[in-house]
C-alpha cells in the first residue's frame, strides 16, 4: 500500500517538489526519490537518442543495400530517416552534453539497427533482391559526421 505523496501521486509530487525547490525549503524534499528521478530522466534522455539513432541507422543501411527496391519503397526509408535525424539532432540541440554520448550511443545503436534492417529486409516482397545478413556490415559503416548530415543517406 503506497504511504508517501511519491507513490500515491507522482503529478502531485512533482508539483509539490518544485514548489519546495522554489520556496527554498530544501529540508522538506524527499531527496530519495528527488535524486532517483533526475538519474531516470538522464536515462531517458540517452534511450531517446539510441533510439532515435536506431532507426535511423537501420534505414541508412536499408538505403545503402537496397540499390534495386522499388521507389516506394526508398521513400519511405528516405522519410524515416529525414525524422529521426531530426530527432536525433533536436536531442543533441536540446541537451548539448549527450553529444559527449554520441559515439557510445552509435555504438550501443547499432546492433540493433543491424537486426532491424535485415528483419525488414527479410520483408520485401514483389521480387525485391534481399540482401543477404552477411552483406550487412557488423560494425556501423557510417562516421558520425555522414549520420548526422542532412543531405546524407547512406548511398
Amino acid at each position: 500500500m503506497p504511504n508517501t505523496l511519491y507513490d500515491q501521486d507522482l503529478q502531485l509530487w512533482i508539483e509539490q517538489t518544485i514548489e519546495q525547490l522554489q520556496n527554498h525549503q530544501f529540508e522538506a524534499l524527499d531527496s530519495e526519490h528527488l535524486i532517483e528521478e533526475l538519474v531516470d530522466l538522464g536515462k531517458a534522455e540517452k534511450n531517446a537518442l539510441k533510439s532515435n539513432l536506431t532507426i535511423l541507422l537501420a534505414h541508412l543501411l536499408k538505403l545503402r543495400l537496397g540499390d534495386d527496391v522499388p521507389d516506394s519503397m526508398k521513400v519511405s526509408c528516405y522519410s524515416s530517416i529525414l525524422e529521426h535525424r531530426q530527432r536525433v539532432l533536436n536531442n543533441l540541440a536540446d541537451t548539448p552534453s549527450l553529444k559527449s554520448f554520441l559515439l557510445e550511443a552509435v555504438e550501443k545503436a547499432y546492433p540493433d539497427a543491424h537486426k532491424l534492417a535485415i528483419k525488414e529486409g527479410k520483408l520485401a516482397k514483389f521480387g525485391v533482391w534481399i540482401p543477404q545478413e552477411s552483406e550487412y556490415p557488423t560494425v556501423c559503416p557510417f562516421s558520425i559526421d555522414q549520420i548526422l548530415d542532412e543531405d546524407f543517406y547512406g548511398l
